[in-house]
């Protein structure tokens, strides 16, 4: 066998290298595209996808155009405008402004498909237009004007010169879905330009130019993009250090998705998908979601071209830092920033969770009984009934007299405030007086199955897990604990014997300095057993066997080289659940409003260690919805 020589490839064989690079799916076709109208400037962009894209593709702009010398040249290999000429007169690689600058797009695209561009330079009144099929064509020509200056490309049968590529394509309905992503993540990067979609026929996407500026117009396309429910529940971020500035918006924890793909992040403009900055995210929110649950962020990183390196991916998907550690340590900063600044605050959907809960399906208002409501004023009222819905609001509000006829089973609900059954949920005359403005989460007046509490505020009501709640409160003391003074600790009267196998008792008595700091102090008591002399004051009933036993799971699955300080956040979790006040626990009127104040006064008790709400707010307008009174 004759040793092979080298030989230069043909064009046509390298440009359909290069499309495998480049174009992968329809949806790269799409973003390849997309891109280039931005470049252009445009401010309109008009997208239309047939049988997933791989029958036809229609992207349409109102940038600048191109001229017809321009036009002929565009198609081919490593062509662009878009690349800097720096100061030594080399192309300059390292400063990269706009979205794509390789050259590679149309004619990688013109190689698999059959590509047909038709351009109208801005003022022009000529339209010219040309064709490739499989890499090759027969010259410009004139075209019918488009009306206005700009673009439209459009490309049929993708892949039909590759048709092998054809059988690693997903469903239609995949496809599809790819190429919404695609444009949606667009639409967020870019308020400014005006985004149509359609899919075979039916808009998927109408998203208008928006008028205003800065936060206000971001926080409008992403309320239009990714629904109101985000708008109400998203913390505006906006930082800046050395020169790098993050902005944007992420959601309180407690409005979170069961995975990261609502994760929008950007740099310079460019959607970017990078692992870097998806691990900086989750940094920032493992101190308040589990670990199967994610927020949703749309954030923009603004920084020096020459500090970040887009050249790293055909696709130009991943982007590299050359400070890494300070964008994370940015990103990190300013969403853990943003989310103190919250407070008490948990998302709003919790609250419309529960009434469409509480609602049954296919509900319906009840209609008025015969002759109207007020011929059966006198007997609802005589039978402590709903007054009719045409009485002001103000008027519906807890009537004390009626829980004279109402006495509830102390047993089964707590008493609330006082000793006897009815204190707890007939207040007198000076404890049902509304709540100061300056308590958003009101006052305290019952507690249901000695468990959740229930609150009364200036508009409605607020029901509290009290575990839950108490969780998070112990969480923060113990971390402001461990920052200023550290932890104290209390000896027990009687050492408490936690029984473990060998290898958790290692486990633990490997970390006992690290424990210790923590407030923890133990030490062995024969084989595979712990004895706990002192534990966390701040702790006051522990309970101590199952706290051992979760932190010998809990270090089995960190890494041996990570110190208890990096898993902080695990650790004291850990601590503060098992030391909060349990469900199943009677407390006084003065407990359940002091757990109310502290509340307030605690950033992030709007939601326990892993994510969920510690309280639910509802409004009377929404609780008079529930029975048919609006």
């Amino acid at each position: 066998m004759t040793q092979p020589i080298i030989r230069r490839l043909p064009p046509e064989t390298v440009n359909r290298i290069a499309a495998g690079e480049v174009v992968e799916r329809p949806a790269s076709v799409v973003k390849e595209l997309a891109e280039n109208a931005l470049d252009a400037g445009a401010r309109r962009i008009d997208i239309t996808a047939e049988g997933g894209g791989l029958v036809r593709l229609l992207i349409e702009d109102d940038g600048k155009g191109m001229s017809p010398e321009e036009l002929e040249l565009c198609i081919e290999r490593h062509a662009t405008s878009k690349l800097p000429i720096g100061e030594d007169g080399q192309d300059d690689l390292l400063n990269i402004s706009t979205m794509g600058f390789r050259g590679e797009a149309l004619p990688s695209i013109g190689s698999i498909a059959r590509l047909s561009i038709t351009t109208q330079a801005k003022g022009a009144g000529d339209a010219w237009a040309i064709l490739v099929e499989g890499g090759k064509t027969n010259g410009i020509a004139p075209a019918a004007p488009l009306g206005r200056g700009g673009t439209r490309i459009e490309v049929r049968d993708l892949f039909y010169a590759t048709p092998a590529r054809l059988k690693f394509l997903k469903s239609e309905r995949s496809e599809n879905l790819g190429i919404t992503d695609v444009v949606k993540r667009m639409a967020m990067s870019r308020p400014d330009v005006g985004f149509f979609l359609t899919l075979d026929g039916r808009k998927r996407m109408s998203v208008a130019a928006e008028r205003g500026e800065g936060a206000d117009a971001r926080i409008a396309r992403m309320s239009a993009i990714l629904g109101s429910d985000f708008g109400e529940n998203a913390l505006e971020v906006d930082q800046t250090r050395d020169g790098v500035r993050i902005f944007g918006f992420a959601s309180l924890p407690t409005y979170s998705r069961g995975s990261s793909m609502h994760q929008y992040l950007f740099v310079n403009g460019r959607p970017v998908r990078d692992k870097l900055l998806g691990g900086a995210v989750r940094g920032a929110y493992q101190d308040f979601l589990a670990r199967d649950r994610h927020p949703v962020v749309a954030l923009n990183i603004e920084l020096p071209t020459g500090q970040v390196d887009v050249n790293v991916h055909p696709a130009k998907a991943e982007v590299r830092f050359r400070d890494a550690g300070g964008v994370r340590g940015l990103i990190v900063g300013s969403l853990r920033h943003a989310l103190a600044g919250a407070g008490h605050r948990a998302s709003t959907t919790v609250a419309g969770y529960a009434l469409g809960r509480v609602r049954p399906e296919g509900y319906q208002a009840p209609t008025p009984p015969p002759g109207g409501y007020q011929s059966h004023t006198a007997s609802l009222a005589a039978w402590g009934g709903p007054r009719p819905p045409s009485e002001p609001v103000q008027d519906r509000v807890f009537d004390p007299g009626m829980s004279a006829r109402v006495e509830p089973d102390q047993t089964r609900y707590g008493a609330g405030f006082g000793e006897s059954p009815a204190q707890g949920f007939a207040p007198d005359q000076q404890a049902s007086a509304p709540p100061p403005p300056d308590w958003p989460l009101g006052v305290a007046r019952a507690q249901l199955h000695e468990t959740y509490v229930v609150a009364q505020t200036a508009d409605g009501i607020v029901i509290v897990d009290q575990h839950a709640a108490h969780e998070r409160l112990v969480y923060e003391r113990m971390k402001k604990m461990i920052a200023e003074t550290g932890v104290q600790r209390q000896r027990l009267l009687v050492p408490e014997i936690v029984n473990l196998d060998e290898a958790e008792a290692r486990r633990l008595l490997d970390r006992t300095g690290e424990l210790e700091e923590l407030g923890l102090v133990i030490e062995a008591f024969g084989q595979g057993a712990i004895a706990v002399r002192e534990t966390p004051s701040l702790l006051r009933k522990l309970d101590v066997q199952g706290l051992i036993r979760d932190l010998a799971d809990d270090l089995a699955e960190y890494d041996q080289a990570l110190s208890l300080k990096e898993k902080l956040e695990d650790v004291v979790g850990t601590m503060a659940c098992h030391g909060s006040v349990r469900s199943g626990r009677r407390l006084t009127g003065e407990e359940m409003n002091a757990l109310l104040r502290e509340m307030e006064a605690t950033p992030h008790s709007g939601q326990c260690n892993h994510g969920r709400p510690t309280y639910v707010e509802l409004k009377l307008s929404d609780i008079e919805r529930l029975f048919g009174r609006r």
